[in-house]
């Protein structure tokens, strides 16, 4: 998945929608470039489905489960802990 691709999986979480206008996905910021090629990608990796039209683009059930996944750094945690312990 391309840096473009997760953020424009990460937009729909940001906000907490499951269905974005093609308006929503062309304003979005890339770094390189964007526009709503990442999401036509993504309806062919199975993340997102589309309208006829290709006017608005809806989450799949495996990009809500991606977007459900929530890594934590490891040092992170072992840090928080300490730093309870420490009070």
């Amino acid at each position: 998945m391309t840096p473009q691709e997760i953020r424009v999986l990460q937009e729909y979480r940001r906000v907490a929608a499951e269905t974005l206008p093609v308006d929503a996905i062309k304003a979005i910021k890339h770094p390189a470039g964007g526009g709503d090629a990442p999401a036509i990608s993504l309806i062919a990796k199975g993340y997102l489905t589309a309208d006829e039209g290709r006017t608005s683009f809806a989450l799949t059930e495996k990009a809500k489960e991606f977007l459900a996944y929530e890594p934590k750094p490891e040092f992170e945690e072992a840090a928080a802990g300490a730093a309870e312990s420490a009070e």
